[in-house]
């Protein structure tokens, strides 16, 4: 080694480097022009021999093992670093590759100042792993956000998962780890090795993957996002006309895995296989849009998604990003949208996912009565800081932005407003006043929705708030949190508590009917008879409903169908279509065959579906049924108050129908059943529960009703008609013009 050549050997930077302790490797590491030339240094552990290959020329400068371990190093001459590349020889085989640290930063001080502040929200296309060209040169960008690490390294089947050979350049803004590393192929497998100032080294997946292992493996998969061809320019320039609160919205909730299983052996359909299967079933059926639970990668299938690993990275039991992207696209080809269960309450222990990344808690609370769900098993998110933030609100537009969702259904949000949900006195902690209002998760909440609502595209939030929380659909302004709808809990559990009740004592639960619209224009609805309501042991909706296997079929008709009558979107978990009659179980499809015919005969099963689907159709075809749901003008009550009948009956109008609906909630019918109605007029029956196509008695008014001047229910006109044993009747209004009205016209 020559003179010079030591002289500008930095000894205790080469040892932080050997001994995989570097945190700024790029201020020793490649080319570094000095007073004497341009000085060269790398690090190939075990390497025999190395030499510096000039591009331009073709020209190769051997260079000096300066340490055992593999450091290398080289003086050239000149003042211009030049373009090269390294020979590295080992155990007889010779490889050419570029280095790593050759190349420069691809994060700004703006980007790394708008992180820290919370409000880079386009972060993702920076951390994680970003195939790109640099200075003519494909390789893969690298950074992870770790700032309480001594040392990071990506490590991967590239490298032999050794995190000596590529440690990352810490930012001193941010404590963002970032380097590019050429000739790294997409599929390529990886992850973070961190090391602690206490020496502890630990592997860790990358938060911000965009592609996982398929479980039980975890690490993380390079991928690129920017390859696909979407098709969904009509859907994507049409959705906010689509998606309003004036329009129909009936979803579907699936859970991929369980909707439908491979009969080759197969664990899942691939998402390019369910594209067409989903499609197909779902127009047959009539739903608007497809809701998704989570497809987030997560490790624990029996979690269904809901404790989430990988935020930014489809999950890969069906398939790549791509195939995700495929299956969106199709859908919106075929005029369904698509909502994501997105899960920014809380996230899982599992050791190679965000719980103590960098050695501290760096995602969660240090506290654990304010960074622990004691009846979960799960941690809390920080939302006091910037960064975690950051992290969930671009993750939220990430996923509208690069799998053009067109909603975001927020799960478990009274978890995150109140500090003491689910826990006792004493394993929580007060905020700056006091109370028990999370003010940090309410700012993200407000903060995510308005920067949904600004992207002015259709896009949309929904929160799953099953409290009594004021202005979850309302404005920030007015204290609000933004979100577009809210479920309504409220409902489904009033309704299902009297449904499960006998015929026979319904009418002590009548107010369990009415309460609903009390309070239905506080917030705008969704109507929801989801998952959660046939699992852990709460039986399926066709065991909820008492009585005998006809009278639990013709309740579920009525219950479909009181549901599409009553204000607010609508949303129904896959299954209840056609009365499943197991409990939901992710290890298991549906039960299709009992769509199958018994000797000959359609099952009731089939007719059941065959009635959704009728009734989802007839629900789209009447603009009563939502144009006006979120305003008191497009509903008004007949009937309340008749408990000893356990009847209701109301009015749905928009701006050129109205419709009658009557619902009768025991399995007794009645030859002449008196009603009051709007005006005097004439009154057709356009639907029937009952019917016996839909598997009913047939218990149905073929005939136009004109309504007699007799007083009934408050009214001055009423209307005798058949009323239909545990069914929904709906009816058209029409006015009939008075005598003094066809003189006047006469003349």
């Amino acid at each position: 080694m020559s003179d010079k050549l030591y002289e500008l050997m930095d000894w205790p930077e080469i040892e932080a480097v050997v001994y995989s302790e570097e945190y700024a490797p790029r201020e020793i590491l490649g080319p570094h022009v000095t007073g004497d030339g341009v000085l060269v240094q790398c690090f190939f552990p075990g390497a025999d021999k190395v030499t510096v290959k000039t591009t331009k020329d073709g020209r190769e400068y051997p260079m000096s093992k300066e340490d055992d371990a593999g450091y290398f190093a080289v003086l050239l001459s000149g003042r211009k670093i030049p373009e090269y590349t390294y020979l590295v020889e080992q155990e007889g085989e010779q490889i050419e590759c570029y280095d790593a640290y050759a190349f420069p930063c691809q994060i700004t001080l703006e980007e790394e100042q708008k992180f820290i502040n919370g409000i880079c929200y386009d972060i993702y296309e920076k951390l994680g792993a970003h195939p790109m060209t640099v200075n003519g040169v494909d390789g893969v960008y690298f950074a992870v956000w770790a700032p309480n690490a001594a040392r990071v390294s990506v490590v991967g089947d590239f490298n032999h998962w050794d995190g000596r050979v590529y440690q990352m350049q810490r930012l001193s803004v941010s404590g963002i780890y970032e380097l590019f590393i050429p000739q790294i192929p997409v599929g390529s497998l990886y992850k973070y090795e961190l090391k602690l100032k206490d020496g502890l080294t630990y592997l860790k997946a990358d938060p911000y993957a965009n592609q996982a292992e398929l479980r039980p493996a975890t690490a993380s998969v390079v991928a690129d996002l920017t390859q696909y061809v979407w098709k969904d320019q009509t859907w994507m320039k049409e959705r906010k006309k689509i998606q309003t609160e004036d329009a129909p919205m009936f979803v579907y909730e699936m859970h991929l895995a369980s909707w439908k299983k491979p009969e080759d052996g197969r664990e899942f359909y691939n998402y390019r296989e369910l594209a067409p299967m989903i499609v197909a079933y779902v127009k047959e059926m009539g739903y608007t849009h497809v809701e998704l639970m989570p497809v987030m990668e997560h490790p624990f299938d029996a979690s269904w998604g809901y404790q989430v690993t990988g935020y930014y990275a489809p999950t890969s039991r069906y398939g790549t990003p791509d195939d995700f992207m495929y299956l969106v696209d199709f859908l919106h080809q075929h005029g369904i949208g698509v909502i994501l269960d997105w899960v920014p309450a809380h996230f899982p222990k599992d050791e190679h996912g965000l719980a103590r990344f960098d050695g501290t808690c760096l995602y969660e609370h240090l506290d654990k009565r304010q960074g622990e769900h004691p009846h979960w098993g799960t941690l809390i998110y920080n939302y006091g800081r910037p960064e975690v933030i950051n992290f969930l609100t671009a993750n939220a537009l990430f996923w509208l932005e690069r799998f053009h969702i067109d909603g975001l259904r927020m799960d478990a949000v009274a978890s995150m407003l109140y500090l003491d949900y689910g826990k006792e006195d004493g394993e929580w902690v007060a905020n700056v006043y006091g109370g028990n209002e999370n003010l940090e998760a309410i700012a993200f909440l407000q903060n995510l929705n308005q920067k949904i609502h600004e992207r002015k595209d259709g896009s949309f939030s929904i929160a799953e708030e099953s409290t009594a929380w004021p202005q979850v659909t309302g404005p920030v302004k007015e204290g609000g949190l933004d979100f577009d709808l809210k479920w309504n809990m409220g409902w489904m559990n009033d309704y299902l508590e009297y449904i499960r009740t006998d015929p026979l004592f319904r009418k002590g639960r009548h107010g369990m009917l009415t309460f609903s619209m009390i309070y239905q224009y506080s917030e705008d609805f969704m109507l929801v008879l989801s998952h959660d309501e046939v699992v852990h042991m709460k039986g399926s909706m066709f065991t909820k409903m008492p009585g005998s296997i006809s009278d639990k079929f013709a309740t579920l008709r009525l219950t479909y169908g009181y549901m599409a009558a009553h204000p607010g979107k609508k949303l129904i978990f896959m299954g209840q279509e056609f009365g499943q009659e197991r409990e939901f179980s992710e290890k298991r499809e549906l039960d299709w065959n009992l769509l199958d015919a018994v000797d000959g005969e359609m099952s009731d099963n089939e007719r059941l579906r065959q009635y959704v689907s009728v009734l989802n159709s007839f629900y789209l075809a009447h603009p009563a049924m939502y144009e006006l749901d979120a305003r008191p003008a497009g509903f008004e009550w007949i009937s309340t108050l008749d408990a000893d009948h356990s009847v209701i009956a109301f009015l749905r109008k928009s701006k050129d129908e109205t419709l009658l609906v009557v619902c009768n909630f025991t399995p007794v019918s009645y030859e002449a059943f008196r009603i009051g109605v709007p005006f005097a007029g004439k009154y057709k029956e356009i639907f029937n529960s009952d019917a016996s196509e839909y598997g009913g008695t047939g218990f149905v008014n073929p005939r136009v009703k004109q309504s007699k001047r007799k007083h009934w229910d408050g009214r001055v006109n009423s209307i005798e008609c058949r009323l239909a044993p545990l069914a929904i009747q709906v009816f058209t209004c029409t006015k009939v013009p008075s005598k003094a009205g066809r003189k006047k016209k006469e003349s």
